[in-house]
């Protein structure tokens, strides 16, 4: 099992559940670092600073925009949102892994800078039942709630460019912090993050890597190297 900690993201439309996850997450004490995303929008009744989100002014965003201070960062739905980067890069370099949300947009820049992050895309049981779901939500305005449902559509589109896929009906919530949490335990057992190689009879041999490579040999396929 590999020592490197994991960058995981969970991303996927509006009103599909994330801050929930994380939040359920957060109440289990499972061994993440949770990242806490920046925005500029206004809080929402029972939002914590700090915990939930960190609430900046639009001049304090631009200012950690200005000093390269966010790991990625977008306008979405009419806001500002980013991944302030020294708590990440603090916590991986602590060897914790780190878990966090972000938009559509945010993860594919993300994985553009970091390729061994995990993607897991939070997806609803149907497109109906999301924008049922967004209907129902008393948090934003009419307004907000039409931006959000105009997207949808495209936001599911980017479905395969994700690893995973864990799929939150109602009343799943448990159910899906367990695959989130099974999702980071499979990805520590990847040979290509573990590595392992094989000796000449096909057992497991922590391999010393070659310089410049990263990735471990594929599990029986030894080289012309190991053959000679």
């Amino acid at each position: 099992m590999s020592n490197e900690p994991l960058l995981v993201l969970l991303s996927g439309p509006s009103g599909v559940g994330k801050d929930s996850i994380l939040q359920r997450m957060r109440e289990q004490e499972l061994p993440f670092h949770f990242t806490v995303t920046a925005t500029t929008r206004a809080p929402r009744p029972g939002e914590r600073q700090g915990i939930d989100y960190l609430f900046y002014t639009e001049e304090e965003f631009e200012r950690l925009v200005a000093a390269n201070g966010f790991l990625e960062h977008a306008g979405v739905y009419g806001h500002h949102y980013g991944v302030p980067k020294a708590p990440v890069l603090a916590a991986l370099a602590q060897g914790r892994d780190v878990i966090m949300r972000t938009d559509v947009q945010g993860a594919a820049t993300i994985r553009s800078q970091v390729p061994d992050a995990v993607l897991i895309f939070i997806a609803p049981p149907s497109e109906e039942s999301l924008m049922a779901r967004l209907r129902r939500r008393d948090t934003d305005s009419a307004a907000d709630v039409a931006l959000r449902l105009g997207k949808v559509q495209d936001e599911m589109a980017t479905l395969r460019r994700f690893d995973y896929v864990v799929v939150n009906g109602e009343g799943e919530l448990d159910r899906c912090v367990a695959d989130v949490e099974a999702i980071a335990r499979a990805e520590k057992r990847r040979v290509s993050r573990a590595g392992i190689g094989c000796t000449r009879d096909g057992s497991p041999a922590t391999a010393a890597p070659a310089r410049n490579q990263t990735r471990a040999r594929p599990v029986g396929n030894p080289s012309s190297e190991d053959r000679a």
